[in-house]
């Protein structure tokens, strides 16, 4: 039974993406004309040249549209987007009012906006791109709060099946987790597996932890910059990023110039990105500032990837599974925060009780909270309206006590 469960888990993740990916790539007309409709626009409007009527408008490939946002009084302006595809839409922002959209597909186009108090008190620096080892640059967005000086940092990484989304998705964890001004924080991207990015070569589950680890050497490189105290971090991250960032927190000594898989019984993440002159041995002790990790509702075990690791032997399995890589609290101490939703069903309690044993049994310092009523993705962030309330509803309160937590490691 436990293993049905835990397959009929994965099954449900695999196929939001399937649908994700059906939804965002129409088979149907790669070329055009495409239907563009008006987004919404809660709070605000926006003006689009040439002029989309309420029905929608085809274009054809490639055309642009210029777009204005306008907030309401009271309002400001968040961030114009486009989304594509349905339930599972995907969105690409823009941070200026006036912005312009490139027709690649069918899409709506419209603007969020919000209270002034949200933001007040943040300075927000997007699209920091930290390395570009395919198609797609790879990119952080940086919430700083007023005043920043050697504060602690927590890096969130989201989630999407590890094949979709970007760090614009977390932009309101990211924006809770630093309004107190405790903390400065960051918001990742990475490639995602196999060719979603458009890569010929696929990417892979390996490819990816590397590219978290360094995101992570860029932002401790730039500390300065940010108000930032390199040598004290956290990370969090929710669905695939509950795993990638358990990850993280985990394999730090697996960080190595070794190879992975190159040479038998030898798994080595080798960071995306390295500063100048830096050796991998120097890369693993800079990454031993992450002190804590809360991975929330995310996939910890073989069974959960094995589908995107499937090419490699047992033992090379292991090595990008959470679970098989905890470390002994002789070694280092990494205390955990898992947060999960009563009503998800993508990720079970079963799944998540499994992890949070593992370290028990391991003498790390875990906490587990369930949060009544909650489905999946109650963390993520998107303009439209019914994301936001659910935001709003569950992420906001648990992202105090995920602060909570953090706060009794780094200010004992």
């Amino acid at each position: 039974m436990k293993t049905t469960r835990i397959l009929l888990t994965i099954a449900s993740v695999f196929l939001s993406v399937l649908a994700f990916s059906q939804n965002r790539r129409p088979a149907a007309n790669p070329n055009g004309p495409f239907k563009v409709t008006i987004g919404e626009c809660t709070h605000g409007r926006i003006e689009v040249t040439p002029a989309i009527p309420a029905e929608g408008k085809e274009f054809p490939k490639g055309a642009v549209l210029k777009v204005k946002a306008t907030a309401d009084p009271g309002y400001i302006f968040e961030c114009g987007y486009k989304a594509m595809g349905g339930r599972f839409a995907y969105f690409t922002e823009y941070t200026s009012q006036e912005f312009e959209v490139t027709v690649d597909g069918a899409c709506s186009v419209g603007a969020s906006f919000v209270e002034p108090e949200l933001v007040k008190g943040i300075t927000r620096i997007n699209d920091i791109v930290y390395a570009k080892p395919g198609v797609k640059e790879l990119k952080y967005d940086a919430y700083i709060p007023d005043g920043a000086k050697k504060l602690p940092g927590i890096v969130i990484i989201h989630g999407g099946g590890w094949q979709m989304n970007c760090e614009d998705v977390m932009l309101g964890l990211a924006r809770e987790l630093s309004r107190d001004g405790k903390y400065v924080v960051f918001s990742i991207d990475y490639r995602w597996n196999g060719t979603a990015d458009g890569d010929k070569e696929p990417n892979t589950m390996v490819d990816l932890i590397e590219d978290c680890y360094g995101a992570i050497l860029h932002i401790q490189e730039h500390a300065a910059d940010y108000g930032l105290d390199p040598k004290r971090l956290a990370v969090t991250g929710d669905s695939a990023g509950g795993h990638l960032c358990a990850s993280v927190a985990n394999m730090i000594e697996r960080v190595g110039d070794g190879g992975f898989g190159v040479k038998p019984g030898v798994y080595q993440y080798l960071p995306t990105y390295m500063p100048k002159g830096m050796s991998a041995k120097k890369a693993r002790k800079k990454l031993l500032a992450i002190k804590a990790v809360a991975p929330n509702y995310g996939i910890f075990a073989v069974s959960g990837i094995e589908r995107f690791v499937n090419n490699l032997p047992e033992d090379g399995k292991k090595a990008v599974a959470p679970i098989d890589n905890i470390p002994s609290p002789k070694l280092r101490k990494i205390p955990h925060w898992i947060n999960r939703g009563t009503e998800d069903t993508l990720i079970t309690d079963e799944v998540t009780m499994e992890y949070y044993n593992a370290l028990k049994a391991a003498g790390q310092e875990v906490y587990y909270v369930k949060v009544p009523g909650a489905a999946h993705a109650y963390y993520d962030w998107k303009p439209d309206t019914a994301t936001k309330e659910t935001f709003k509803k569950y992420g906001i309160p648990y992202a105090r006590q995920m602060e909570d937590f953090f706060n009794t490691v780094f200010y004992k």
